[in-house]
């Protein structure tokens, strides 16, 4: 029997599922849109938010896992004996444990245990300890003794498909066939072009390397687990780890109310949640299993390496009459889509007829790759923005006139050629050139001295960034005015907490610091998706202003029964409800007798269906000046615009630190960071922070410009949102690679732009004269 106290009214449920119209898009917004601090701001600076790493809990033990030092392996013997007797320790797990001879599939069709007899990569798990101390756990997990058939290995995918490369899997060492894609004519499309470039590019394996390590805390409660888990999304490792340890999702909880960086590397559960589960199990005792910084570097995720030949062909006005893409990628030891989606921008960035395009994902002896910030899209950036900028170099066109003169309205590659919802890349090339003064950087004098320089820019759009259901949101709001947002959309860093209560402060008038927010736990919030691919925001917000709507509604009636007035005549303004005709005719939220007597008001609100025939994508344009020092091969950015049309802004404040936070990470992928795998030995030589160099304060430009073009796209959504994530990351190191062009007259085609490497080019440069 619902409790007579409570009131619950559903909203803007998908049409199917409740008929529910969608509501008025907003107009003018007095919360929405402002530069709001995180809610959270003060709980994660001062050390108060509890992450998953920070838990700790009576009588908790620690795992460590032994993993294979080689890149391709036959494990033939296992020894623990000498690692049990240890002190401290409570519990070795291996491939020969029952408890542990558990199935872990990273692909459907590739049949794998949790400790796999094969070990495809280095750091591919082969055992397991618990122990009453990390130091205690490590020392045992040493002690483990572990016979290895030492496989040949295969380290680089340009060598991958060779005849002569060792196998990775039975099948080979690629993964399914190539992916293809044509439409119109590119023969007769390059065959009429005035001019044609033809580029190869390759750009070096990334790593995500997060703040916070990956890991859980594991403890059983008789037959129901909980784990606390550094992830963006509690429901996807519910439904891993239930599936793989055979137990009803209802016997699995997840919790992860903070967690510190992910960038896609943590959308999925993984094999160190099932192992801790196994050893609190066997102990009975929680335990807590972190990765160190030298196992992420190795076992959970990267931006795969890509090679890329790019061929276009333009009418002397600039007019693309064909492109042609072909593309390599090296999901690592198994199928992770490492070549998904690096054919993208060719197909759909820019107006063309004729489009031929190739992708072929193969397997190499290194760590599976995972989803990072755009997967496919920066890699597909750096060949296809460098490429049109020879091409408008050939043409003797302003490399901004070339992409103003190709845009589209339509996405070329989906059936039919939907429209987009909105477009904003005119105004993103128009007013970023405007604001960071492209026309006067590109007419100075040249420099011929050492140190010279350059000014670039390249243009993008995020294949995905519209949301989209499943996602249910409950709002109470109570009678002293105050309110609970319950989600389970997880908070990666982005402030999306922040911005939910926003929205329900701007349906419901109740201030920030009055909106408690709880999220991310399977045992007490609702269903969400992971937060990831750029649609967290555009996927909760409706959910978020449906919920407060429904919350408003009830309120609304309420007060016009006590006011005698009809409820569409009444609106809230801040803690009251006043009457639009009649100024005098108010009521104060927290005097209304009838919401007293209630205590609550409660609203769920479901995110409502995409709209149909048209797709939601948001695009970006970002220029940057650097300065080259030709003596060194040293580049240093000066300054970087990133204009992005990403619909609504939600909150300026948050809204530019993802603009910072995406330039910074391109300029890694730009300048910086390559993994590197020896060639003799197929291991990871720079397997830490030191040697794999993530951008620091004093590697990025000291001005950063984020230029939202703010025009809020009622089509795509209610709050009229788009996702910003992804898209400000894409063109960033192709900028760069064209500002350093611009400045030396040398392209660098491989990434990163080392020092070593630039100046290599440069001196080939002088040697043909």
């Amino acid at each position: 029997m619902k409790d007579p106290g409570t009131t619950l009214v559903e909203g803007a449920l998908p049409p199917s599922a409740a008929g529910a119209e969608q509501p008025e898009p907003w107009g003018k917004t007095t919360v929405v849109g402002t530069r709001q601090p995180r809610i959270d701001g003060y709980d994660r600076v001062s050390g108060k938010a509890v992450y998953p790493s920070d838990v700790i809990l009576p009588d908790m033990l620690f795992g460590a896992v032994l993993r294979c030092p080689h890149p391709h392996a036959t494990v033939r013997k296992v020894v623990t004996a000498k690692a049990e007797a240890m002190p401290g320790v409570r519990a070795v797990i291996s491939g020969a444990s029952p408890a542990a001879d558990l199935d872990w599939h990273y692909d459907p069709k590739l049949a794998a245990k949790l400790f796999d007899p094969r070990c495809r990569f280095e750091g591919e798990a082969v055992a397991a300890v618990a122990a009453e101390t990390p130091q205690q756990a490590w020392d045992a997990a040493r002690a483990i003794e572990v016979e290895y058939e030492v496989l040949p290995f295969v380290a680089d995918e340009r060598r991958a498909l060779d005849p002569a490369a060792p196998r990775i899997h039975d099948g080979g060492n690629r993964f399914d066939e190539p992916d293809r894609y044509r439409r119109g004519d590119p023969e007769a499309g390059f065959a009429s072009a005035d001019k044609v470039v033809e580029l190869s590019f390759r750009t070096a394996a990334e790593l995500h390397t997060p703040m916070e390590l990956h890991g859980c805390v594991a403890r059983w409660d008789g037959a129901r687990l909980t784990l606390w888990e550094s992830t963006q999304g509690v429901y996807p490792v519910q439904q891993r780890v239930a599936a793989t340890l055979d137990l009803p999702l209802s016997s699995v909880r997840v919790i992860g109310h903070y967690m510190g960086g992910g960038f896609g590397s943590k959308l999925q559960a993984d094999k160190y949640d099932v192992v801790a589960a196994v050893l609190a199990k066997a102990t009975a005792r929680p335990v807590k299993l972190f990765l160190t910084r030298e196992e992420t570097l190795l076992c959970v995720g990267n931006r795969p390496p890509s090679t890329m030949r790019v061929r276009i062909g333009a009418k002397k006005d600039g007019t693309l009459t064909a492109v042609e893409f072909t593309g390599l990628g090296a999901s690592g030891a198994y199928p992770a889509g490492g070549a998904a989606l690096l054919d993208w921008l060719a197909r759909d960035l820019y107006a063309c007829p004729n489009v031929r395009c190739e992708t072929t994902d193969v397997a190499i002896n290194a760590g599976p790759a995972r989803p990072f910030r755009a997967p496919g899209h920066p890699q597909g950036a750096w060949a296809l923005e460098q490429a049109i900028d020879a091409l408008a170099e050939a043409l003797a066109i302003d490399p901004l006139e070339l992409r103003l003169k190709n845009l589209t309205t339509v996405s070329q590659t989906r059936p039919g050629a939907p429209p987009f919802t909105s477009t904003g890349l005119r105004r993103c090339l128009v007013e970023g050139a405007a604001a960071f003064g492209w026309a006067q950087a590109r007419g100075r004098a040249r420099s011929e001295g050492a140190i010279r320089r350059g000014v670039g820019m390249a243009a993008g759009l995020w294949v995905a960034g519209g949301g989209g259901p499943p996602a249910t949101v409950v709002v109470k709001l109570f009678a002293d005015g105050s309110a609970n947002l319950n989600m389970g959309a997880s908070d990666i860093g982005t402030g999306t907490k922040t911005v939910m209560a926003m929205v329900v402060a701007e349906e419901l008038g109740t201030p920030l610091v009055r909106i408690q927010v709880e999220n991310a736990d399977t045992g007490t919030t609702q269903y969400a998706t992971a937060s990831g691919g750029s649609k967290t925001v555009p996927t909760e917000a409706p959910a978020v202003r449906a919920a407060a709507l429904a919350v408003k509604r009830q309120l609304l009636e309420i007060a016009g029964d006590e006011m005698k007035a009809p409820p569409s005549e009444l609106r809230i303004e801040g803690d009251a409800v006043v009457s639009v005709k009649d100024a005098k005719l108010t009521r104060k939220i927290a005097e209304l007798q009838g919401f007293r007597r209630r205590g609550v008001i409660v609203g769920v609100g479901a995110r409502g269906l995409n709209p149909q025939g048209k797709v939601v994508n948001p695009f970006v344009a970002q220029f940057c000046e650097v300065e080259v020092n030709t003596s060194t091969g040293e580049v240093r950015g000066l300054r970087f615009l990133s204009a992005n049309d990403s619909g609504r802004v939600m909150n300026r404040l948050t809204y530019d630190s993802q603009v910072i936070g995406g330039v910074t990470m391109g300029i890694g992928l730009a300048l910086t960071e390559e993994r590197v795998l020896d060639r003799q030995t197929g291991k990871m030589a720079n397997r830490n922070w030191h040697d794999y160099k993530i951008p620091t304060a004093l590697d990025v430009p000291p001005e950063i410009v984020s230029l939202p073009i703010d025009a809020p796209d009622p089509e795509a959504n209610s709050a009229g949102a788009k996702g910003l994530g992804e898209p400000v990351t894409i063109p960033t190191a192709a900028a760069v690679a064209n500002a350093v062009y611009d400045a030396v007259g040398v392209r660098v085609t491989e990434s990163p732009i080392s020092p070593m490497r630039l100046l290599g080019l440069l001196a080939e440069r002088r040697k043909r004269g």
